[in-house]
This record gives C-alpha cells, sequence and structure tokens, in this order.
C-alpha cells in the first residue's frame, strides 16, 4: 500500500515542490520514496512494502526500455497469473511486485489490462514517447485518485492535501460540496468540497494528453438474478467464492491480522482467514457500544489473540481535528474515528488487516432493505398510499407521520442512501450562502436510471454500492488505515465476489420469511450468513443471527454531557460558523437534543464535523 503525487511540470522548482507534495502523504508509505521528473512531468511515490519488500520494488517503476514510468497505489491479487501470460508473450520482469504486472499489462492490452485486474488500486502510467498519462482506479473505489487543473498545470495523487503545496493550486471552498453533504453527510458527487479538484469515480480511467482530459467507465455491477439454483446451491456457491477471496486478500510477504466486531462480516473474515490476532475498540462498559468482550470469546473459540482497546470521551473528541485533516473531506460518520483507533491498535502489530466493508452493499446487509413491501400498508394503491402521504407531509408531527410520508413516496424519491440528514428545505434554512446544489434525486438519478427495471431492494443495493460505500465506508477505510501507514484489504470487494452475489435472487439476499426453523431465521443478507454459519465455530454460531448495532459510537450520550454540548456550542457560534449558517438554529438543534425532545445527534455531528474540518483546512478564513 503506498501514496503517489504529480503534476505536469510547468514550473521553475519542481524538485522542491514534489518533495513537499511527498512529505504531505509520507504517513501512507513510511519505508521508501521516489521521485521522477522530466520537462514533462513530475511524479512521486512513497511505499508501504508488501509484496516484494526488498529495495528493487521500490517506486517509480519502469518498463524495460524506460519508455513507461508507473507509480501504484494498491495491490494487485492476481498478478502472478497476469505476469505469467505477459511472460509468454515475451516480457521481462525485473522485479517480483505486483505493480509490474500494470505496465507491461498496459503496453499488451491498453485500457483492457483493467478488465483481468483482481484487486484494489489506483495508478498513473507517464509513457515518454507518447506524452500521455494514463490513469485508473478500481472497481469499488477503495482506493482513491484525485485530480485538478489549475493554469497550465495537471495534478493528480492518493490525496488532495498534497495538492496544497504547489504554486498553481488556489485554495477555495465549493460551497455546493457543502450544500450536498448536508444532505448525504459526505460529499456524493465527483466534485470536492475544494473548488477545481475531483475524484475519479470507481471503475474509470482517465488518459491525459496535449492538456485534453478524457474520462471512460470500463465496468459496472450487472444485477441479473438467476432463479433456478436452490438456496443451498448459493449458500456453497458463496462459501467457495469468499474462501477464494479471502485466500487471494492474503498474499504478502508481511503478517496478515483481522479486524473484529460483533458483526458478522468480519466474524466470517476472521473465521476463515487463518491469522493470529484480532483487533476490536469500544467504548465504555454499555454492550451497545462495547464489543470487547464479545471479541474476546470469539478470538478464543477460533484460537487467535484478540487485541483490544477502551476508548475513553476524552481521546475520540481529542483526536477529531487530525481526522478530519486526514480525511481530506469533511465525513460525518462517527464510526470514521472509532476505525481510526482500531487501526492504531492494529499497525503496533503488523502491516496488513482484512476487513469486512463492503458485505451489506454486495449481499443485502442493511436493515433499510428489508421497507420495500415489508408491510400490509404497502398493498394498498400505490395512488391511495402517495395521497395519504402528501396529506400527512403537511400536518404537524406525530407518531405514524414519518411512516406515512415514506411509504407514500417512490423509492427514487425517498432513499438516497444509508444517510439522510437534512432534506433540502432544512438545509436552505440553516445556510445564509446559496448555492447551485441540486436536489439529492439529481444526484440519485443517473444510479437509478441505470437499473429502472429492477425491484426496490436492487435498486436500493446499487445506488449504495455507488454512492455510500465509496463516498463514505471507501473514504474512512483508506484514510483511516493510511493515517496508520496499516493496509487494510476488503475481500468481500472482490470482482469474483461480485459476479457471484449479482446474480443471487432478491428473495436470498432479503427474506421475510418468519422464524419457522433454524434454516429461515434471517432478514438481510440471507444467504450469505448461512453460508457464514458453516464457517462459524458452533460456540459462537449466533453471530450469524446478530443484529447489526447500526450506530455504535455513543455522540448522542455524549452531547447531553455539559463538556461536549459547551465544545459544539462554542464551535456553532464561532466566526467560521457565521460565515455559513443562521447560527441561532444550529443552537437551537443542540439545545432540543440535550432537552431530549429530539434525538438531533447525527444533524449536530454534520454540521459540527464540517466545522473542524473548515477550521483545519481554512484556518485563515476563522477568528478566535
Amino acid at each position: 500500500m503506498c501514496g503517489f503525487v504529480g503534476f505536469t511540470n510547468t514550473i521553475d522548482n519542481s524538485n522542491v515542490v514534489l518533495q513537499e507534495m511527498l512529505d504531505t502523504i509520507r504517513h501512507r508509505g513510511p519505508d521508501a520514496e521516489g521521485t521522477y521528473i522530466d520537462e514533462h512531468i513530475a511524479l512521486g511515490h512513497r511505499r508501504l512494502s508488501i509484496i516484494d519488500i526488498s529495495e528493487v520494488g521500490n517506486q517509480p517503476l519502469y518498463s524495460e526500455d524506460g519508455n513507461l514510468v508507473l507509480v501504484f497505489n494498491g495491490e494487485i491479487y492476481n498478478y502472478q497469473a497476469i505476469r505469467t501470460r505477459l511472460a509468454e508473450a515475451g516480457y521481462h520482469f525485473a522485479t517480483q511486485t505486483d505493480s509490474e504486472v500494470l505496465i507491461y499489462g498496459y503496453r499488451e492490452y491498453g485500457p483492457a489490462l483493467l478488465e483481468q485486474l483482481r484487486g484494489m488500486f489506483s495508478f498513473v502510467i507517464w509513457d515518454k514517447q507518447a506524452k500521455k498519462l494514463f490513469g485508473a482506479r478500481d472497481f469499488f473505489g477503495i482506493k482513491p485518485l484525485y485530480y485538478a487543473q489549475m493554469q497550465d498545470t495537471f495534478l493528480f495523487g492518493s490525496e488532495i492535501k498534497s495538492f496544497l503545496h504547489h504554486p498553481h493550486f488556489k485554495k477555495a471552498l465549493n460551497t455546493t460540496a457543502l450544500e450536498n453533504y448536508l444532505t448525504f453527510q459526505y460529499s456524493p458527487c465527483d466534485e470536492t468540497f475544494f473548488q477545481g479538484v475531483y475524484k475519479l469515480p470507481p471503475a474509470h480511467y482517465f488518459t491525459y494528453e496535449n492538456g485534453q482530459f478524457e474520462m471512460h467507465r470500463y465496468w459496472d455491477v450487472h444485477f441479473q438474478a438467476d432463479e433456478a439454483p436452490d438456496l443451498q446451491t448459493w449458500v456453497k456457491r458463496i462459501s467457495d467464492t469468499f474462501h477464494d477471496s479471502v485466500a487471494a486478500h492474503k498474499i504478502a510477504d508481511v503478517e496478515v491480522g483481522s479486524f473484529l466486531s460483533s458483526g458478522v462480516d468480519s466474524s466470517y473474515v476472521a473465521a476463515i482467514a487463518d491469522v493470529d490476532k484480532t483487533f476490536t475498540v469500544g467504548f465504555g462498559t454499555d454492550e451497545r457500544y462495547n464489543e470487547i468482550g464479545w471479541a474476546k470469546g470469539f478470538s478464543e473459540a477460533i484460537r487467535k489473540r484478540n487485541y483490544n482497546k477502551v476508548i475513553t470521551p476524552e481521546e475520540y473528541w481529542e483526536k477529531l481535528p487530525m481526522i478530519q485533516y486526514h480525511m481530506d473531506e469533511p465525513l460525518a460518520d462517527p464510526a470514521a474515528i472509532a476505525l481510526y483507533f482500531v487501526c492504531n491498535l492494529a499497525s503496533q502489530q503488523l502491516k496488513v488487516v482484512l476487513s469486512g466493508e463492503g458485505a451489506d452493499e454486495i449481499f443485502g446487509g442493511y436493515n433499510v432493505y428489508s421497507e420495500p413491501g415489508g408491510s400490509t400498508y404497502d398493498k394498498l394503491p400505490r395512488g391511495l398510499r402517495r395521497g395519504i402521504g402528501a396529506v400527512a407531509e403537511k400536518m404537524p408531527a406525530h407518531k405514524g407521520r414519518n411512516f406515512l410520508v415514506r411509504k407514500g413516496k417512490d423509492i427514487e424519491e425517498r432513499f438516497i442512501g444509508n444517510a439522510y440528514m437534512f432534506s433540502p428545505s432544512e438545509r436552505k434554512a440553516l445556510l445564509k450562502i446559496r448555492t447551485n446544489a441540486p436536489d439529492p434525486t439529481e444526484i440519485t438519478k443517473p444510479f437509478y436510471d441505470r437499473v429502472q427495471n429492477q425491484d426496490d431492494v436492487t435498486k436500493m443495493q446499487y445506488l449504495d454500492l455507488h454512492l455510500w460505500m465509496a463516498g463514505d465506508i471507501l473514504l474512512k477505510a483508506d484514510k483511516m488505515s493510511m493515517a496508520n501507514s496499516l493496509e487494510l484489504r476488503v475481500p468481500f470487494l472482490d470482482r469474483e465476489v461480485m459476479a457471484l452475489a449479482q446474480r443471487i435472487p432478491t428473495r436470498f439476499r432479503v427474506t421475510r420469511q418468519e422464524k419457522t426453523d433454524e434454516h429461515t431465521p434471517y432478514i438481510t443478507k440471507y444467504a450469505m450468513r448461512l453460508a457464514a454459519k458453516q464457517d462459524t465455530p458452533p460456540q459462537t454460531a449466533k453471530t450469524a443471527a446478530k443484529k447489526k448495532l447500526g450506530f455504535p459510537v455513543p455522540i448522542r450520550v455524549w452531547l447531553k454531557e455539559d463538556k461536549y454540548y459547551d465544545l459544539v456550542r462554542e464551535r456553532f457560534e464561532s466566526s467560521e460558523a457565521k460565515q455559513f449558517f443562521h447560527t441561532e438554529k444550529l443552537v437551537h438543534l443542540l439545545d432540543e437534543h440535550r432537552a431530549g425532545r429530539a434525538d438531533n445527534s447525527r444533524k449536530i455531528w454534520t454540521l459540527y464535523m464540517f466545522l473542524v474540518w473548515y477550521q483545519v483546512y481554512f484556518p485563515e478564513n476563522c477568528g478566535a
């Protein structure tokens, strides 16, 4: 795992600027550093050595003739098979790294190479002769890749913060991203919080030649249910495919560990990975927020050692500015901070960990996926439900109102992902500024359009795979692990696993069967849970039926305590808050929460995380 930076060379002191940019992302690769500079391009790389840990694997890496120059972040798990094919075609390899197959694979296949890869990656190749850049990001967006065109300079790299050191970079807040963020709790579009800086979307590649940037999609998820196999056949196929994926994700020349919570996803990984160490964090002694006792028992059952840490409120709040710095963009997911601490714990023991991200999106694991068609009310005519919902929306808040409003809307109208913080009207009421931010449904519409003939559960999964997972789940996974110089691998997010999962019928992903016997006790991730039970020790098999906690960090409790209420209120009344918000409305949300009249914790956290991030990246605009 690594990080890279680069820019088209139009400045006189490119070596100095490149070094400053590299120093900013040292945490992504503390083991080695390398640069390449010519009159057209400047490339820099920081390396965390995982495969072929000798110096010969350092980057930038060159083709045998010296014409192609590569900087790469990630792992290619099937590199040995690709390497064999390329060697048979006459290519000569100078290293044992997975990186080198990208150079010769690109020369042999061009962009079609991407369709052969199995792994997580972002990389850029400079073709000296053609004076052309080629860059790509993996299928799911596990590894980041940012780019910007500033004056006559094209910048690209693993983290936005490195761009700030380039003399052509103009730092300015993108207020449209702020308004979008207030609804989604993350930045959902390709544009970022920095004006002119963009994310290369997952499953896309770009070329940059003669000052022209072009971007293309090379892969997508295609849900097409195969109704022929029975449930047990799907369970066996899931088991076989996931075992293969875990084995591939364990390829390394260093020790590999595993994260472990009380959920089925990480438990399934830990149970079959055969690693020696598992890692867990929690808060206090309340079992709603502390899974350490369970994790220790599970680890003992699979004969592994569990390393754990109880995070104090003081530690949690103290790390917030540093964590928002590493995120590059504000993220309002409280679990990101817990993830930072478990990554820090693991980094004290090893360099690589396995984790369970992606299982919910791929196999249908979120509780909200059981909502479509899940009640007798759904059997009422659509027109009647819409009429009742429209009336309910105009009525004062009361028990059941939200149910009627939601059920009166189509899935495309009501579901934008796993987080919905502020509605368009709510966010406009909070903001002093006016932006061109689109309605949330305009952001989600292109994704819904691609699956318009699918059932509602599949539509929700498809949307989450493209927005929520990339924008929240994988953003924090990459940034929090790399902040600790730790490689985090996600075996559920594998092309072969996805190829299987997209063919599983909806009734085996999300089932509404009653608990009639031991074979039908689950609602979400139905077939996957049954597969997990086969590999889970008998004394801990109940993990397959364990309800997802959903919100394991006690933010709602802390915000009622004087110490943290005062911290947040001070920030809500600060000069930077007054630049963007009607601060009396922010304080009202906080007071209503403290008084117990409403649970505003997630909305408060969304606002607070933006203000923490803003003070980190725009301190010159913040007063005392």
